[in-house]
């Protein structure tokens, strides 16, 4: 980022941006910020295409135009896939194309070792824009908190992100609404983020396994089909299940080789808050139970990919696992 920062503020843009990872609040602030600070809010000399099947003549013919009363003309491209199946025709045009013409592609899936990949790298930059960690959450929402003429404790902070999660869009639209909560207060409370922040994919999860674990069947099935009303996949809902009994598997060894919690929030690169949370819940299994749990999961979820079962069959027989 610090690349891109760089060249946002002194203005001196590379032939071709190429923004990935998956962090879309990210992509989209870049994206927003690139094309603000390379034409403005000129249309005259910009261009969008998007998706499959995007007309390759149109980009070469608007590129190749000299800007109209501009330094630069910029095209913004999106999912173009162009740097998995790649286009010998884009790859050739931008090695002659006008220093005028700047391009920013946001894209889902790169291949490095892609012919356009390897072009990019040479005349222009790729940002991987990924989930940052806890730690440089916490600082960026906290200068929104500090900004907004707020304060919170890092107790609290890192329960709102444990909470709410790790995607800095949703970060950013619950924390606007915890401000605008909290307008008549100095300091954030807990009870205040309990109040308004709704809770996080992660954060139902976490709920599911426990309801799971103490073999309270009717509630796991509400949070299922709270998850479900809410439009997740049921295979992303299973995945995220085997991942914390994976994470769980993974605590209750570290504490019986006699690590800290404090080793092993550092060890494990999550949340302090969700890791205390892990580790209160490690503690109420025995290794067999859990390497148990883990081995059904991942049968039954295989089970499901394969079509032999439904995914909420499937969940409902791990609820039954015991």
């Amino acid at each position: 980022m610090k690349v891109l920062n760089n060249d946002l503020k002194t203005s001196n843009f590379k032939a071709i941006y190429v923004l990935s990872g998956d962090d879309e609040f990210l992509k989209n602030s870049y994206k927003k910020r690139l094309k603000a600070a390379i034409v403005g809010d000129d249309q005259m000399n910009f261009a969008y295409f998007e998706g499959k099947g995007i007309d390759i003549d149109s980009i070469i013919n608007f590129g190749n135009t000299l800007p109209f009363f501009s330094e630069y003309r910029c095209i913004l491209i999106e999912d173009s896939k162009w740097f998995k199946s790649g286009n010998e025709r884009f790859l050739d045009y931008v090695s002659n194309k006008p220093d005028s013409t700047k391009f920013i592609f946001v894209e889902k899936d790169l291949d490095k070792r892609s012919k356009l990949y390897k072009k990019v790298k040479d005349i222009g930059y790729i940002a991987e824009l990924n989930h940052p960690t806890d730690i440089e959450l916490r600082k960026w929402a906290g200068s929104l908190v500090n900004k907004a003429g707020k304060k919170i404790t890092v107790t609290n902070m890192d329960f709102f992100i444990a909470r709410v999660g790790n995607d800095m869009e949703r970060l950013k639209s619950e924390l606007d609404k915890l401000l605008s909560f909290t307008l008549d207060k100095d300091i954030i409370e807990e009870e205040d983020i309990r109040a308004i922040a709704s809770v996080s994919l992660t954060g139902k999860i976490f709920d599911l396994v426990k309801m799971i674990t103490n073999n309270k069947i009717k509630e796991a099935l509400d949070i299922y089909e709270d998850l479900v009303a809410l439009k997740e996949p049921p295979a992303k809902i299973m995945f995220f299940i085997t991942k914390q009994f994976n994470q769980l598997l993974q605590i209750k060894e570290l504490l019986f080789d006699g690590f800290s919690e404090q080793d092993i929030i550092s060890k494990m690169n999550l949340n302090q808050y969700v890791v205390k949370n892990l580790i209160r819940q490690a503690r109420g299994f025995d290794m067999a139970m859990l390497l148990s749990y883990i081995k059904n999961a991942i049968e039954l979820e295989e089970a499901a990919k394969q079509g032999n079962i439904n995914h909420k069959l499937a969940l409902e027989m791990l609820m039954l696992t015991r």
